[in-house]
């Protein structure tokens, strides 16, 4: 990143989204929730956060949880950067809207 690389503040934008993709990918993942019924659950443990061609993917549990095209999704980071939020169509669920809380393994 030198002084002349542009990054995107509009959460809309393609570069956003890539930008917030390449940012999450690689982080390793403690649990991932979805809110069913007002309920926060655990949906999946100990995994990883991948890009591969134009789709996150969320893998946790031995299993594919959720998977988005990149430019499709809306993500952002929580406050203490500890995890990040991801809302998308999921191509593993015919395409259903759905949100998931991604939880960061944290390294001292």
């Amino acid at each position: 990143m030198g002084i002349f690389s542009k990054k995107s503040k509009n959460p809309d934008s393609k570069r956003f989204k890539w930008d917030m993709a390449e940012r999450i990918c690689g982080h390793h993942v403690k649990y991932v929730t979805e809110k069913k019924d007002g309920v926060d659950e655990v949906i999946g443990r100990s995994g990883g956060l991948n890009i591969k061609d134009d789709e996150l993917l969320v893998f946790a549990s031995s299993e594919v949880l959720m998977r988005c095209k990149i430019e499709e999704m809306q993500a952002w980071e929580l406050l203490s950067k500890d995890g990040v939020v991801i809302t998308a169509p999921d191509l593993e669920h015919d395409g259903k809207e759905r949100t998931v809380i991604v939880y960061y393994v944290y390294y001292r």
